[in-house]
């Protein structure tokens, strides 16, 4: 038996194979049971403390729509609504929502701010987002990945092309690891993770009878894949001076319809988590485009808004899992 019950999660070590599988089940019945219209509600007078260091769409919409489907309230704290880090420390902040909320959500830019929040809050506290990690979206990428091939999880071949040591890439990898998938990481060799996050992975996957790999050769890593997936090429905090490099090493590893043609298999997907620069229709894609000369990023527009995507199927997904979590973390 799976129980959950006032757990916190900050990364996908949190969760055993088993465990992934069970919120994957869970969030598949709930998903179900709205669309059907006859969802439960199990977080009647629940409250939800949602801390916002950096700005976000899909998470935070995830967790307030989440909450509020099974009848929990939030407050929605942004990075200029309340006194964290400039007149109360984090821990003291933990203390005092611990004793408000039933469970606190945390996006911002350091994993040890997420721990500090967990060791004091004396309530769960999931991860909506740090530096090092994004465990949240890689439960909603597992989701999406089985509603769109009939393999179990551990036969399919995932392939992220890109920043691979970026937090998006580390928690794919090591989710991937644990259940079993096999996992290729493909970027320029600048940009991939740490020989001991490597080392991790492939002691996990050994265990789990996965694979995993990294590539810098795109010929290399695509060939039988499943899916395809890609981020942005700067994270969110990063110097904007820093995109000058990134287009330099990154530009061969922007997904094209001929990239997708690699992985020699006509039902490839594309994956992307959000924001994507597949156009200049955003500030910042205009401003690129301006500057650098290019006018998509990671990602073409042909590509993005191409059959084989199914980024928004992953964006609803958040929501899914994320209910999942509140609910075998939280509900009766």
């Amino acid at each position: 038996m799976v129980n959950l019950k006032n757990r916190s999660l900050l990364s996908l070590d949190d969760l055993t194979a088993p465990e992934i599988r069970y919120l994957l089940r869970l969030a598949a019945e709930l998903q179900g049971a709205k669309m059907a219209g006859v969802e439960q509600r199990r977080l009647e007078g629940k409250n939800i403390a949602l801390i916002f260091e950096k700005d976000s769409t899909r998470t935070r919409t995830g967790f307030e729509v989440a909450a509020y489907d099974q009848g929990a309230h939030v407050t929605y704290l942004g990075p200029s609504g309340s006194q964290i880090g400039q007149k109360e420390s984090m821990k003291d902040t933990a203390r005092v929502l611990g004793r408000m909320y039933d469970a606190i959500e945390y996006r911002g830019f350091s994993q040890g701010s997420a721990e500090i929040l967990r060791d004091h809050a004396g309530v769960p506290v999931y991860n909506g987002l740090t530096d090092e990690a994004h465990p949240t979206q890689t439960l909603a990428d597992f989701m999406t990945m089985r509603e769109f091939t009939h393999k179990h999880l551990s036969g399919m071949k995932v392939v992220f092309v890109g920043d691979t040591r970026n937090n998006v890439a580390r928690s794919l990898a090591l989710g991937a690891a644990k259940i079993g998938q096999h996992i290729v990481l493909c970027g320029p060799q600048e940009l991939w993770p740490d020989a001991g996050y490597q080392e991790r992975l492939q002691a996990l996957t050994l265990e789990s009878g996965g694979r995993f790999e990294v590539q810098a050769a795109p010929g290399l890593a695509l060939p039988g894949a499943d899916f395809i997936y890609t981020d942005v090429w700067l994270s969110m905090g990063e110097a904007k001076e820093k995109w000058a490099e990134r287009i330099r090493l990154l530009s061969p590893y922007r997904v094209t319809r001929r990239m997708m043609a690699l992985s020699g298999n006509a039902h490839t997907k594309f994956m992307h988590c959000l924001p994507a620069f597949h156009d200049t229709e955003t500030a910042v894609g205009l401003e690129i485009a301006r500057e650098f000369g290019v006018e998509c990023m990671e990602v073409t527009d042909e590509v993005f808004e191409g059959a084989s995507s199914i980024v928004f199927d992953q964006a609803e997904n958040r929501m899914h899992t994320i209910k999942a979590i509140l609910v075998a973390t939280l509900g009766a």
